[in-house]
């Protein structure tokens, strides 16, 4: 997906903004680390076992519901986050989701994404999300921080939907050493941020995760 592709609507909602323009990914997954989506019947899918916190345009919380049933049909609006990690060269860290996922499977995220647990906040779940796909402690790092926050909505065909409302966490490595989960990453990949927001074009074939390309957007704009 080009980085047009995921839409120019920003219209404040909130303490999001909107950006819903829905176009449709290709190869989805859920932003979380476990694969999610697909047949509405697959009761036996590790997601049926799990919650997410359903949010109004604010954020505002509306209960537990479950993973899988936010990520069919139409959707249910949900909590997440996506974490931008960096090093002290000013580059940022690229992951590919591992082939193994059910959906964007093979696509690379900058550089993590997963859900909160009811009473959890987005810093200390996405301390335990970088701990547990890429072994990143958090004696590596003493500045993770909020940034941005915004709803977008995506589908991806005949499998799911993301419908979030995304809190944008970013870090910078003092350490750079990984030890990432290979349930979980497929392949990593320092690149500048800057060349990679203005050179779209030379990175189109790592094939960009949606909510990953609408954070790097509003990053720039």
């Amino acid at each position: 997906m080009s980085f047009e592709d995921v839409g120019d609507a920003d219209d404040a909602v909130g303490g999001a903004t909107r950006d819903d323009t829905g176009a449709a990914a290709t190869d989805a997954d859920d932003a979380g680390g476990t694969a999610t989506g697909g047949d509405v019947t697959d009761a036996g899918h590790e997601n049926a076992r799990q919650d997410v916190i359903a949010v109004d345009p604010d954020d505002v919380e509306q209960g537990t519901v479950n993973r899988l049933d936010a990520h069919t049909g139409d959707g249910i609006r949900h909590r997440a986050f996506t974490c931008l990690v960096y090093d002290t060269d000013g580059r940022i860290l690229l992951a590919q989701r591992a082939p193994t996922k059910r959906l964007w499977d093979g696509h690379w995220d900058g550089t993590v994404a997963s859900h909160p647990v009811e009473g959890q906040s987005q810093e200390d779940a996405t301390a335990q999300r970088l701990e547990e796909e890429l072994g990143i402690t958090p004696d590596q790092y003493d500045d993770l921080r909020m940034t941005d926050k915004f709803e977008y909505k995506r589908y991806y065909p005949n499998e799911g939907v993301e419908w979030e409302v995304c809190a944008v966490l970013k870090v910078t490595l003092e350490d750079a050493e990984l030890d990432p989960d290979d349930e979980e990453i497929g392949g990593m990949l320092w690149v500048d941020y800057d060349h990679l927001h203005e050179n779209p074009a030379l990175y189109r074939q790592l094939r960009l995760c949606p909510w990953f390309e609408i954070a790097m957007r509003r990053d720039f704009s």
